[in-house]
């Protein structure tokens, strides 16, 4: 706790008093640029991956970056997702795996989970994803195939998300956008979903209008 403690002190006697304008902006209301969901993993920053400032995304965590479809038991998710579409009319919804999940790990290897039940119960709704990875990819091992189930996994909850009635209907007024991504934080790099090529690619400069249009 000391070195958490000594950041809130840090950021109190520096941070906020470089932003506190910022600060005072915000707390007439937020009007964020994109929902971002990814993993609960501590190795993702979603504000420092993508340069943002407080108020510019609005972030929902969980293990797996998993989102239940519609129908299933009232979730902090779709409550998260209604409001985001409904209220704060977000243009962009982002969902974003990242590279050595462990969460995926434990759908590939599910009997490593132990007597985590509820880590197990939870993941039932990435477990499609791991059928998909082998047929995609029916040779990949390993890391290739530990990221194929990653990778899979984004796009099986963007099926997810596309089930609410919210999202459809901001989708097909062409007020909202969804983006399936992969961080892979050892390198430092983005790969986003390009549905002309069916594959995962780099996120350079040079495609981000040709991804912003799917």
């Amino acid at each position: 706790m000391t070195r958490i403690i000594q950041g809130v002190n840090a950021f109190r006697d520096k941070v906020f008093t470089e932003k506190q304008g910022l600060f005072e902006q915000l707390s007439k209301g937020q009007r964020p640029l994109a929902m971002f969901i990814t993993c609960a993993d501590s190795r993702i920053d979603p504000n420092l991956l993508t340069q943002t400032e407080p108020g510019e995304l609005f972030v929902q965590r969980n293990a797996g970056n998993l989102i239940p479809p519609v129908g299933s038991p009232a979730n902090g998710e779709a409550a998260g997702i209604e409001y985001a579409v409904c209220h704060l009319k977000v243009r962009d919804i982002i969902v974003c795996g990242h590279s050595q999940c462990g969460a995926m790990q434990g759908v590939i290897q599910p009997d490593a989970l132990g007597n985590m039940k509820s880590v197990a119960d939870w993941l039932h709704y990435a477990d499609p994803c791991y059928e998909r990875a082998k047929l995609r990819f029916p040779q990949a091992v390993g890391s290739e195939l530990v990221q194929a189930v990653i990778e899979q996994n984004v796009l099986l909850q963007i099926d997810h998300l596309k089930s609410y009635q919210q999202v459809q209907d901001a989708i097909a007024t062409g007020n909202l956008r969804v983006h399936a991504w992969v961080y892979r934080f050892e390198y430092g790099e983005v790969l986003a979903y390009d549905a002309s090529q069916d594959r995962f690619v780099a996120l350079p400069e040079d495609t981000r209008q040709k991804l912003l249009m799917h």
